[in-house]
């Protein structure tokens, strides 16, 4: 079969993989929802955001109402997966006291361009993204879009979420709330 240096060389390459993927895991992040639960509860954090024609728009503008902010970006594909849905729910539950807010982590024209051909019924700001980026700033630590932030209608933040919102996850974060999700 094979020779005995053939086998050490096979067990030794074994070895390597099972110690590189356990070196690999450990490193990993925790899941997301421990990772970015440090805002949760916090307030909002005071900023202010150009729209697509230059207007400024402090976030503490839509306090009175309950706030979805989805991050998002023209070349990224779940976040524009999950547009149709984000673009529903405002429909759906705009009339109810709830908002969703886009902020675009692209360049302007780009986001223009989209918005032309796919065009949603919630505004639309332009965040930073030169260090330290909007989505940062809202607790998206490991930059990841989609990102949401769901804050309350007294400016806290009740929950966030890396990744794209299930129509059920948007249900239960824009429709009027007795209890925090």
């Amino acid at each position: 079969m094979f020779s005995r240096s053939t086998n050490v060389i096979l067990l030794l390459a074994v070895l390597a993989a099972v110690l590189g993927g356990i070196v690999q895991h450990r490193r990993q992040a925790p899941p997301e929802e421990s990772a970015e639960s440090t805002l949760v509860g916090k307030p909002l954090p005071a900023l202010i955001l150009p729209d697509l024609e230059g207007r400024a728009h402090a976030l503490s503008d839509y306090r009175g109402r309950r706030l979805l902010i989805n991050f998002w970006a023209s070349w990224c594909g779940p976040c524009l997966k999950e547009m149709p849905a984000l673009n529903q729910a405002q429909e759906k539950f705009g009339g109810q006291g709830a908002i969703v807010l886009g902020i675009a982590m692209d360049e302007p024209t780009r986001v223009r361009a989209f918005l032309r051909a796919h065009p949603v019924s919630y505004p639309i700001l332009l965040g930073r993204i030169e260090p330290p980026s909007t989505s940062l700033q809202l607790g998206d630590k490991r930059e990841i879009l989609p990102f949401s932030v769901l804050v309350d209608a007294a400016g806290r933040i009740i929950a966030t979420h890396a990744g794209v919102l299930s129509r059920p996850q948007l249900e239960q974060w824009l429709a009027p709330a007795t209890t925090p999700p």
